[in-house]
């Protein structure tokens, strides 16, 4: 059985934060398989799911961020779930806004959630990177967290979480690079196909010689005596 936690805080005052991206996560994938309504337990709330085959817990911790390992916990102990198969949604400051990286362990660089279930599970976990940028001024960080994606951060943000919920069976399989690779591919632009005329370019055109390989080529050989003896004569007889 894998546990998937999403990381954010409880009531709809909160409920568009960049802190909440991983709530939104969880969100985007109980959307996706159509889950019924999530069940209040164990300090949070839960959705039971089946991706790719396998029982899955997902998660939403409602302690609020810092105290978000005590429901982590509770979720973990009464089902006997391992460390390494719990995967973790989380708001990354030190990637770009659209950017997602996963990694095993580490630490939890100053986010209260991350450290809240490292000191009541463990560290060796599945942490999912979900990039929403640095304000550039560590005084505004708490202002950016906590504020809400502007409309234009849609355009990204709509088709990750899309492609999320489409490729998470992946992590479920513990392919975390496919993972990463299918959810980047949905955020890249589709590339502009060539037209007939941009494909044929070139294709009868020869390359133009260097003065090198001029030098190079092979001339013509020169004329013998008898050639230049009928030129001559074939003249003189029009001349006639």
């Amino acid at each position: 059985m894998k546990l998937i936690v999403g990381l954010g805080n409880p009531g709809p005052r909160y409920a568009n934060n960049r802190h909440n991206i991983g709530f939104m996560a969880i969100d985007a994938i109980a959307d996706h398989l159509s889950l019924p309504n999530p069940r209040s337990k164990f300090q949070g709330d839960v959705f039971e799911a089946s991706i790719g085959g396998e029982k899955v817990l997902l998660l939403k911790p409602m302690t609020y961020m810092n105290e978000s390992g005590r429901s982590v916990q509770e979720v973990m102990r009464f089902y006997k779930i391992e460390l390494g198969d719990l995967i973790v949604f989380h708001d990354e400051l030190d990637l770009k806004p659209g950017k997602l990286k996963v990694k095993v362990g580490g630490g939890h660089a100053g986010h209260n959630g991350l450290r809240s279930i490292m000191a009541h599970c463990g560290e060796q976990f599945v942490r999912v990177r979900m990039g929403i940028g640095h304000p550039g001024d560590k005084a505004l960080v708490h202002n950016h967290v906590l504020g809400d994606f502007a409309k234009i951060e849609s355009k990204w943000l709509n088709p990750q979480l899309d492609a999320i919920a489409k490729n998470v069976r992946w992590l479920v399989k513990n392919d975390n690079a496919r993972f990463m690779t299918n959810v980047a591919q949905a955020l890249q632009p589709p590339k502009k196909p060539k037209t007939e005329a941009e494909g044929n370019k070139g294709q009868n055109e020869q390359p133009a010689l260097t003065a090198t390989q001029k030098a190079e080529q092979p001339k013509p050989p020169a004329g013998t005596m008898a050639d230049k003896l009928m030129a001559m004569f074939g003249k003189n007889k029009k001349d006639s």
